[in-house]
């Protein structure tokens, strides 16, 4: 069975940084692309970021590029999202997914995905 747990979050000041981790287990890690997805309160959850199964290719949502960066460690069953400069409007819920194939070629949707974790909270504050 996949699980991914995804930790890192918190409470940050606007302008601050944080590192979400996913640690994947259950699926060959590094065959699958894999993702992040957030959701505020009170909106759909929407797509922030992805990277292939090398961590060659990634994609971002455009209120986030030049700010978050996903990666990955293979060796470690682990993808992450450095968010900088972070906002009060990046307070949300931050979900990683795994997608269904190794290769992403744009933004990713919640179809795409199909094994997700529980979330972590990460508020900014002005």
């Amino acid at each position: 069975q996949v699980q991914l747990v995804e930790s890192g979050g918190g409470l940050v000041q606007a302008g601050g940084s944080l590192r979400l981790s996913c640690a994947a287990s259950g699926r060959t890690f590094s065959s699958y692309a894999m993702g992040w997805f957030r959701q505020a309160p009170g909106k759909e959850r929407e797509f922030v970021a992805a990277i292939n199964w090398s961590g060659g290719r990634t994609y971002y949502v455009d209120s986030v590029k030049g700010r978050f960066t996903i990666s990955r460690d293979n060796a470690k069953n682990t993808v992450y999202l450095q968010m900088n400069s972070l906002k009060p409007e990046d307070t949300a819920v931050y979900y990683c997914a795994t997608a269904r194939g190794s290769v992403v070629t744009g933004p990713q949707t919640i179809g795409d995905m199909d094994y997700w974790g529980k979330g972590t909270l990460v508020t900014v504050s002005s």
